[in-house]
C-alpha cells in the first residue's frame, strides 16, 4: 500500500474534527440542519487552516443520505463515494492550473446537467484568486444565478484579488490562524493513533513553528517520524528544523545587551558552524528578546522551564524596556536586510557587531542620557541675565555712537559679529529660508540663489552671481520688501543693519545708472545704497 502523508491521512472528515474554526463550523451545521444552504460560499484564510477540508465536508454533508446534526455520516453510498474520489458530482478544480476562460466555460456547460447520483452538483474551486479576468467574467453570471442543483465553494488565501462582483455574490467565511493550544490538542490525537512518543515541550515547539497552520505542524511531525525517532523531544525538533539551542540564544542575546562584542561573535560562529539557518537564528533571538520584555512587563512566562525563567529574570533586571524594544526593532531590520543580500553571513555578523557595540543607532538609553545632560546645562544658565545683556547691547547700538558704548556691550556685540562671520553664507540661507516659511514667496524666489557677504560692521552686501532680472530688481526695490529683509537681518544680528544689493552681471553699467538710482531711492525715501565699483 502506498504511503500517505500525515496531513492527508488525518484530514478532518467531519466538522467536529476541524480545530480552531468553531465559529465557522457551527454556522455551516446550522444552515444544513435548517436546509438553508447558500448557492455560493467563499472560504478565505491562511494556508493550512482548514479551508479545503471544510469545503469537502460541506459538499458531503449537503448530499449525505443520513446527516446527523449537520454532519455527514461518512457511511452512506454518497459519503463513501465522495471519500474515495469516485463521486463525479463533487468536482474539485485547482484555479492555479485551470485559470483560463475555456475551463470556466466547461463548467458553465456542465451545470445544465442534473447530478448523476447526489442531490447537488458541487464545484470546489481552490485558489480562486488565480483565475484570469476573462475567467471571472465567464463565471459571474453562473455564480449569480446557478441552477437549483448546483453549489459553488470558492477557497482562497488572497480575497483582495477577487473582483467585488464575485465577492458580493458569495457567503464569506474567514478562517483564522489556529491557536497553539488547538494545534497541540490535534497533534496529541495524531501521535496517539500513530503510536508516537512525543514530549509536551516538543509539541509546544511544533505549535509555535507552525505559525497557525495545522498542515505545517503535521509536516514537521512527519519529518520526525521518518527520521526513525523512538521518542521525539524538543531538541529533536530544533535539530531537524535548524533552530539553535536555547543556551546559545541566551548567550548571544545576553552578550548583545551587555555590549560584549567578542562573546557575540564567538557564539555566532559556534551556531553557524553547526549549520543553523541564519533566518532561524534571528527569529529565535527576536522571540527570546520579546519574551524577556514580556516577563519584565508582566512577570509571567509559560513555555520555559524554571531554570530558563530564572535566566530571563536575571537579564530583565539589568536592562530597560526601551533597550529591549530597540534590540527587537534592530533585529527585525537585520532580518529584512538579509532576505535581499547575497552575503548573508557577512551582513549577519556586522549587524551583530553594531548591536553589541552600541553603534546601531541612537538607542533610547543613549538619547535619555543626552537629554539629561542638556537639561542640566540649561538649568545652570541665567536666561534673564543673558536677555538683559542682549537688550542693552541692542539699545546702545541703536541710540548711541559707537565710541560711547561701554566695554561689556562691546564684548557682547563682538561675540555676535564673530558668530555671524563664521556662518557667512549659511547665515544668509537661514534668512532666505525664513522668507519662505513666512509666505514671502516673491522675495524668496528672487533671493534664493543670492550670496551675502559682510562688508562692514553694520552692512550686509547681497550679490547675485546669476544676475538679476528687471522684474526681480523691481520686486526687491519695493519699500516693504526692503524693510522686510532689513528687519530679518537686524534680528539675526542683534543690532540694526543695512542691506545693499549687487548685480554682478550688470556691474559695468551700474556706475552709469548711479545718479538715476540715487534719485529713485531719494524719491522713495528708502535706505538703499549704491555700490561703487
Amino acid at each position: 500500500m502506498a504511503y500517505t502523508a500525515l496531513y492527508r491521512k488525518f484530514r478532518p472528515t467531519s466538522f467536529s474534527e476541524i480545530v480552531g474554526q468553531e465559529h465557522i463550523t457551527r454556522t455551516l451545521k446550522n444552515q444544513i440542519m435548517a436546509q438553508r444552504v447558500g448557492h455560493a460560499y467563499l472560504f478565505n484564510g491562511g494556508r493550512g487552516t482548514g479551508k479545503t477540508s471544510a469545503a469537502k465536508i460541506l459538499a458531503r454533508a449537503i448530499n449525505c443520505l443520513n446527516p446527523k446534526d449537520g454532519e455527514p455520516c461518512n457511511e452512506c453510498e454518497i459519503c463513501k463515494a465522495a471519500l474515495d474520489g469516485s463521486l463525479t458530482d463533487i468536482v474539485e478544480l485547482d484555479a492555479a492550473s485551470n485559470n483560463s476562460v475555456e475551463d470556466i466555460r466547461a463548467i458553465r456547460e456542465e451545470v445544465n446537467f442534473l447530478p448523476t447520483l447526489a442531490k447537488y452538483r458541487v464545484y470546489i474551486i481552490d485558489e480562486v484568486h488565480m483565475l484570469s479576468t476573462g475567467a471571472f467574467n465567464a463565471l459571474l453570471k453562473t455564480l449569480e444565478e446557478p441552477p437549483a442543483h448546483v453549489k459553488f465553494i470558492l477557497a482562497t488565501t488572497e480575497p483582495q484579488k477577487l473582483p467585488m462582483t464575485i465577492l458580493s455574490r458569495c457567503q464569506r467565511f474567514d478562517f483564522k490562524k489556529i491557536a497553539p493550544k488547538d494545534i497541540i490538542k490535534r497533534l496529541k490525537i495524531v501521535a496517539k493513533e500513530s503510536n508516537l512518543k512525543i514530549t509536551d515541550e516538543a509539541l509546544n515547539t511544533i505549535s509555535i513553528l507552525a505559525e497557525g497552520a495545522m498542515r505545517d505542524a503535521l509536516s514537521i511531525l512527519e519529518r520526525c517520524v521518518q527520521d526513525g525517532m523512538n521518542e521525539i523531544d524538543e531538541n529533536n525538533i530544533k535539530e531537524l528544523v535548524g533552530i539553535p539551542k536555547l543556551t546559545y540564544i541566551n548567550k548571544i542575546v545576553t552578550s548583545i545587551l551587555e555590549y560584549n562584542v567578542e562573546d557575540v561573535l564567538k557564539t555566532a560562529e559556534e551556531i553557524l558552524n553547526e549549520g543553523k539557518d541564519i533566518n532561524n537564528i534571528i527569529w529565535e533571538m527576536i522571540k527570546y528578546t520579546k519574551d524577556i520584555l514580556i516577563y519584565k512587563t508582566t512577570g509571567k512566562l509559560d513555555i520555559y522551564s524554571k531554570d530558563e525563567i530564572e535566566q530571563i529574570k536575571e537579564i530583565s533586571q539589568k536592562v530597560s524596556k526601551e533597550k529591549l524594544l530597540d534590540v527587537i526593532c534592530k533585529l527585525s531590520e537585520l532580518e529584512n536586510d538579509i532576505k535581499w543580500s547575497s552575503q548573508r553571513t557577512i551582513l549577519f555578523e556586522t549587524g551583530l557587531i553594531k548591536l553589541s557595540s552600541g553603534t546601531s543607532g541612537n538607542s533610547t538609553d543613549e538619547l535619555e542620557n543626552r537629554i539629561k545632560k542638556i537639561e542640566d546645562i540649561i538649568s545652570k544658565v541665567d536666561f534673564n541675565k543673558q536677555i538683559n545683556q542682549t537688550n542693552n547691547a541692542a539699545k546702545f547700538v541703536s541710540n548711541e555712537p559707537m565710541q560711547n558704548l561701554n566695554k561689556p556691550a562691546e564684548k557682547n556685540i563682538k561675540k555676535i559679529t564673530q558668530t555671524i562671520d563664521a556662518k557667512n553664507e549659511d547665515y544668509w540661507k537661514d534668512v532666505v529660508g525664513n522668507l519662505k516659511q513666512s509666505g514671502k514667496m516673491m522675495l524668496y524666489t528672487n533671493l534664493m540663489n543670492s550670496v551675502a557677504k559682510k562688508v562692514s560692521d553694520v552692512t550686509i552686501e547681497v550679490e547675485f552671481p546669476n544676475g538679476l532680472t528687471q522684474f526681480g530688481k523691481t520686486v526687491l526695490e519695493k519699500p516693504e520688501n526692503i524693510n522686510e529683509v532689513t528687519k530679518l537681518v537686524s534680528i539675526a544680528c542683534g543690532k540694526e543693519m543695512n542691506v545693499r544689493y549687487v548685480d554682478n552681471s550688470q556691474s559695468a553699467s551700474t556706475s552709469n545708472k548711479k545718479d538715476n538710482l540715487e534719485d529713485i531711492a531719494k524719491n522713495l525715501d528708502i535706505p538703499f545704497n549704491i555700490v561703487d565699483e
